[in-house]
């Protein structure tokens, strides 16, 4: 194995021959038998240990074996220690998923630290069918089946093109000692049963089976990097990026082939789970939406509108001193007395200083709300307003209102009150400004 490892470094991965490297070792047979093979080949490496806790004296002991072999090889070590239940429940996430992410976060930040160029993983062949069982048991596009990637970022997995057998052949032939994990022989967990129970079966079905399987995953990278070529082609048609959203013109994604496989493409980065729920919101009327953790997909006439979610809290500031500046959401409203009236402009409105009353208020706008607009006759609901600026429901929760004596003197922004404007007959002009 050592001279088809050397020979799949030298053809695929050369840049690890000149870098420094960092091996995650769990002292487990797959991350002892990867420090051994690149040792062997003199790569330039150090040890990266995780101790989480979870099991007790075995914990312990798996990491004294770790650095048992780092003294033996000469090589430098790193432990760190985890209070992985702990974070797992404040995190309201599984403890599998806590080890995960506490385990490449602490990765991530020794190489930046430490001038590391590439952290070393001991994934194999026989992972990546697990994986891609685990993936196809749960409901899957096509990226959940195209594999566990050999390159990703600075995370290189060197030995996903051996299978557990070869590994553990080397292993035999040099007499290597490992640790085992008690919990890998506990079919409770969802991969245990999977590696012990399904996987031996579909084995039985072909002495090929990995190699073959292995070809398979190959024609599903192919398919879904032609996906992604033929999505970043359309996309430029179909999708508007402003500052704090996204839109997708629903009208031309109707009119291109199979367009829920293209709107699940297209989202499928922004972790929703509804996805019929999505898919409705094609042909839903305006104003309804679909949640993930973080994003917020709306409904808005011809236009699908991707938001990230902001906390539900009302705004509400109070203004009593017209010398300081106030920051909101929308940016920083400043006032300034004005030594002339100048033309229109969205973000600077003249008022009259002697019509207002302190405090005024900036908040959000309310059912029932009416103004004056400036340069029509008669008041206008708020709400009809809206509707004829084609605000959509997002706009709508973004929009502003500075008050006075609950009076709208300005839809921040937007359009100010006329029964407050300031005139070249003013005595006391004011100058309101959004920055």
């Amino acid at each position: 194995m050592l001279q088809a490892f050397e020979s799949h470094i030298d053809t695929k991965l050369t840049f690890l021959k000149n870098a420094k490297l960092l091996v995650a070792i769990s002292g487990g047979l797959d991350s002892v038998v990867l420090t051994y093979l690149c040792n062997a080949l003199k790569l330039n490496i150090a040890l990266a240990h995780c101790n989480f806790h979870l099991r007790g004296t075995e914990s312990d002991d798996d990491e004294s074996f770790v650095l048992n072999l780092a003294e033996q090889l000469d090589l430098e070590v790193f432990i760190e220690h985890f209070e992985t239940k702990t974070y797992a429940e404040d995190h309201k996430i599984s403890t599998q998923m806590a080890a995960r992410e506490l385990r490449y976060s602490w990765f991530s930040d020794l190489a930046e630290q430490l001038d590391f160029d590439y952290v070393l993983t001991a994934h194999h062949a026989d992972d990546e069918l697990e994986t891609f069982i685990i993936n196809l048991s749960r409901g899957t596009g096509l990226d959940g089946l195209t594999g566990i990637s050999e390159i990703r970022g600075n995370i290189i997995r060197p030995l996903l093109e051996f299978s557990r057998i070869e590994i553990e052949a080397y292993a035999a032939s040099k007499k290597l000692k490992w640790r085992e994990d008690s919990s890998n022989a506990s079919t409770k967990y969802l991969r245990n049963k999977i590696r012990h129970e399904v996987i031996p079966n579909l084995k039985e079905l072909s002495e090929n089976f990995l190699e073959q399987f292995k070809d398979t995953q190959r024609h599903l990278q192919q398919a879904s990097l032609l996906t992604e070529a033929y999505v970043d082609t359309i996309s430029q048609d179909i999708i508007s990026v402003d500052e704090d959203m996204i839109t997708f013109n629903i009208k031309k994604i109707q009119l291109l082939e199979h367009p829920e496989a293209l709107l699940y493409q297209l989202l499928k980065d922004y972790k929703f789970t509804n996805w019929e729920d999505v898919y409705a919101l094609l042909n839903a009327q305006s104003g309804k939406q679909v949640l993930s953790k973080d994003w917020r997909l709306l409904k808005d006439r011809d236009v699908l509108i991707l938001t990230e979610r902001t906390a539900d809290h009302p705004e509400y500031i109070e203004i009593e001193d017209l010398n300081k500046k106030y920051q909101t959401s929308m940016g920083t409203l400043f006032f300034d007395e004005a030594d002339a009236l100048f033309g229109k402009r969205s973000d600077v409105i003249y008022v009259d200083q002697d019509k207002l009353k302190l405090p005024l208020t900036i908040r959000k706008w309310q059912k029932g709300d009416l103004f004056y607009p400036i340069g029509m006759k008669g008041k206008k609901k708020m709400s009809k307003f809206f509707k004829d600026e084609k605000y959509s429901l997002f706009d709508k929760e973004k929009a502003l209102l500075l008050c006075s004596n609950q009076k709208v003197v300005w839809i921040i922004g937007k359009r100010a009150d006329d029964r407050f404007k300031a005139t070249e007959s003013t005595a006391n002009p004011l100058k309101i400004q959004l920055k």
